[in-house]
């Protein structure tokens, strides 16, 4: 979730043994260059996680997100969960309990 340019699944690559099996990713210019990066042919897509519905996507025991930090980091608003990007943190929990995933990152 919140794929950005794919630092999580760049990570997980070189740890070695992970399959990614789908991404969201809101910001257009970052999923292009996600897309130029990982071949991502036949994975599950999503845009804008508050629209996705979690049972439809495909089976995964470990989901990353790197929910947007600039709602609470001094480089941005610090309006915290007043920040449509600071309640970005909840869709993942949503993800999470519905899916129930072994590992949460």
């Amino acid at each position: 979730m919140f794929a950005g340019i794919g630092g999580f699944r760049e990570g997980l690559r070189r740890a070695g043994g992970f399959e990614c099996v789908g991404h969201c990713e809101q910001d257009e210019h970052a999923e292009r260059s996600y897309r130029v990066l990982f071949d991502t042919r036949g994975e599950w897509f999503c845009e804008d996680i508050r629209k996705a519905d979690a049972g439809s996507m495909p089976g995964f025991e470990l989901l990353c997100g790197g929910f947007p930090c600039q709602s609470f980091s001094i480089a941005g608003s610090r309006h915290g969960f007043a920040d449509p990007r600071g309640t970005l943190f909840f869709e993942l929990a949503r993800v999470a309990e519905t899916r129930k995933p072994q590992y949460l990152l």
